[in-house]
């Protein structure tokens, strides 16, 4: 009898293909839409996410911070002056004996990473870097940063210790220096010096919250060299020329990497480092304190709110679908009361004329609801190919948009069947 009920379904719906396509649309737009939204956000929270993971969930960066400049000090400096130019020192930032008493205090570290940025001209030969990024630092910084070598080697003790002229290159810097020549062992001009080539990293994500970069910038152009060969050959100071004054910067770190043995105690680690720190900077206003597994806990609370604000948009959509046909099947009940009669006449029971209405509009939502997980599927994959933005379509998504479709189908249509099989027979036969 229900298989009967279904095909009898199935036929009518068929008799007004127009309608019935018309109908279920709103069902496969609303479907679509769910998954399309959700997969979008949940494919620019998840690449924001793994960013913020490659910094190290059990890492504390402290960065140095140039402080906000006093206009009063600034004119005032510059009227005192009955030169065109103005020459001054700057001197902000971490600080060797930070490092050291960080180390030395911080009883929950598993290692401890200073870095130094110096900016030199990069050259090899005809090929060159203007103003290239230069860290000086310690072995240790290949596996903070979660950095591999593609080729040669990474930093060792011994160049620390000897104060090697060594230098390990980004993939980007190896390419533009090199071109397509093996780097390893070749002699590389920084700055006046000279340093060897020793090793080439790997090419590495890029984006605001890359985990090597110090400063929040693409990091496949840097180059690496032993902290104490930094700090021999090219010193702490800076001179940054602007226009019509002269400005000298001295900075000692310009980061310090700790990486804390148990993540339970990253929180703790990073309130102890920022009292040590308050000792040698009162004012608080030279470095900042970033740890990435905070903000992973923040980009995860966001990307749980914003999937369910897009689920929520999305699913008007559906909701105004649902209404759709509720609408349509109220009419097809008025439109079909005759055959209503002549079914309860021939000993159709109310539940029959119930089950007959609400199949088809089960039937209606479900068809939609599978047309519309494909096009829900197809639009982040052209999303993706044309735009290059990253699309993550998850399979909780797909079973929530039709377990929805469906449930609307169902919430929605037992009203007309219910109006449909409470009619009276007699009325019913007489209803032209």
């Amino acid at each position: 009898m229900q298989l009967t009920t279904v095909q009898l379904g199935i036929r009518n719906l068929l008799l007004h293909k127009l309608r019935s396509f018309l109908t279920l649309l709103g069902t496969v737009l609303g479907v679509g839409s769910v998954i399309s939204m959700l997969a979008i956000g949940e494919g620019s929270k998840q690449e924001a996410v793994e960013q913020i993971r490659k910094l190290g969930a059990g890492n504390v960066i402290i960065r140095s911070v140039k402080p906000e400049q006093d206009d009063t000090e600034e004119s005032s400096a510059a009227s005192g002056s009955s030169q065109q130019q103005v020459s001054r020192v700057l001197q902000y930032g971490l600080l060797h004996k930070d490092f050291d008493i960080l180390k030395a205090t911080l009883p929950t570290l598993e290692r401890a990473v200073p870095i130094t940025l110096i900016r030199k001209n990069a050259q090899r030969g005809r090929h060159r870097i203007s103003n290239a990024r230069i860290l000086g630092t310690t072995p240790g910084y290949l596996d903070v940063k979660n950095l591999r070598v593609k080729r040669g080697r990474f930093l060792t003790g011994p160049d620390l210790h000897a104060t090697a002229n060594v230098a390990v290159l980004g993939a980007g810097a190896a390419i533009r220096l090199f071109s397509y020549e093996d780097p390893i062992g070749q002699p590389l001009l920084l700055g006046p010096g000279a340093f060897r080539v020793v090793g080439v990293l790997g090419t590495q994500a890029t984006g605001s919250a890359a985990p090597g970069a110090v400063g929040q910038q693409d990091y496949n152009n840097d180059i690496y060299i032993p902290i104490t060969a930094a700090q021999r050959r090219f010193g702490e100071m800076q001179m940054i020329v602007r226009a019509g004054s002269r400005e000298f910067e001295r900075i000692q770190l310009s980061e310090i990497t700790l990486t804390v043995e148990d993540e339970q105690l990253v929180s703790q680690t990073a309130a102890m480092a920022r009292k040590l720190l308050r000792n040698t900077h009162p004012r608080n206003e030279d470095y900042e304190i970033q740890v990435p597994l905070e903000l992973l806990h923040q980009a995860e609370g966001e990307k749980r709110i914003w999937n369910l604000v897009l689920g929520s948009i999305a699913g008007i959509s559906l909701l105004v679908g649902g209404i759709g046909i509720m609408n349509i099947m109220l009419a097809t009940v008025t439109e079909r009361t005759r055959e209503i009669g002549i079914r309860r006449a021939l000993g159709a029971k109310r539940r029959d004329i119930t089950l007959q209405f609400l199949i088809e509009t089960i039937l209606l939502s479900s068809i939609g609801g599978v047309l519309g997980i494909v096009l829900g599927v197809t639009i982040p994959l052209v999303v993706t190919y044309f735009s290059e933005i990253q699309t993550v379509v998850s399979l909780w998504s797909i079973a929530l948009a039709f377990g929805i479709s469906a449930g609307i189908g169902i919430v929605f249509g037992i009203y007309p069947a219910r109006r449909a099989a409470l009619m009276d027979p007699i009325e019913a036969l007489r209803h032209e």
